[in-house]
């Protein structure tokens, strides 16, 4: 969804670029507690943070869901003069909030192979290259046809309207799987 929101191309990769540094930086933040703490983080601390992922995944289907309904029903079907510059720090804390799933296993996994905190620091910072990449790659791909169809109000509407429909469901059934 954080590609849907621009009218430029590469605005939806660099939207992905801020993503990635997000997750990155709430990664490294998690990782380095858990390395400290020698790798004891408690069950329920993993599931919480699982748990907020869901949750974001269901506000955002429903902001985007309901941005596009009011957007169809107003004068200015795509783009009103206070949506000019999409605001990257919006995908940074997507991102990061969404660091938080999986932070706790995948660092799990890397203290086995760990034998310092330096090891430790510099691995989560070529993992975090490596989704900063990624989703630069990802969001561009994505970003497509939403870009495509800036111009053709109805079929944008749709296609960003299904995209909130799908984020709200699989949160939900997110949240159900976790707890």
């Amino acid at each position: 969804m954080i590609a849907s929101d621009t009218k430029k191309w590469w605005r939806s990769s660099l939207a992905g670029v801020f993503w990635g540094i997000g997750h990155t930086i709430t990664l490294f933040i998690v990782g380095m507690v858990i390395i400290i703490m020698k790798g004891d983080i408690p069950e329920a601390w993993s599931l919480w943070m699982e748990f907020i992922v869901g949750i974001m995944l269901v506000y955002l289907g429903f902001k985007f869901k309901s941005v596009m309904v009011f957007k169809k029903h107003s004068e200015h079907h795509v783009y009103s003069k206070g949506q000019k510059h999409f605001p990257f720090y919006k995908s940074a804390i997507i991102g990061s909030i969404h660091g938080l799933a999986g932070s706790a296993a995948m660092v799990l996994l890397t203290m086995s192979t760990v034998h310092t905190i330096w090891e430790g620091a510099l691995y989560m910072v070529v993992f975090g290259l490596g989704t900063v990449i990624g989703m630069l790659c990802f969001t561009t791909i994505i970003g497509l046809p939403f870009v495509l169809s800036k111009k053709k109000a109805s079929i944008h509407y749709n296609l960003t309207r299904f995209t909130g429909i799908v984020s709200m469901l699989f949160g939900v059934y997110y949240m159900y799987n976790v707890w």
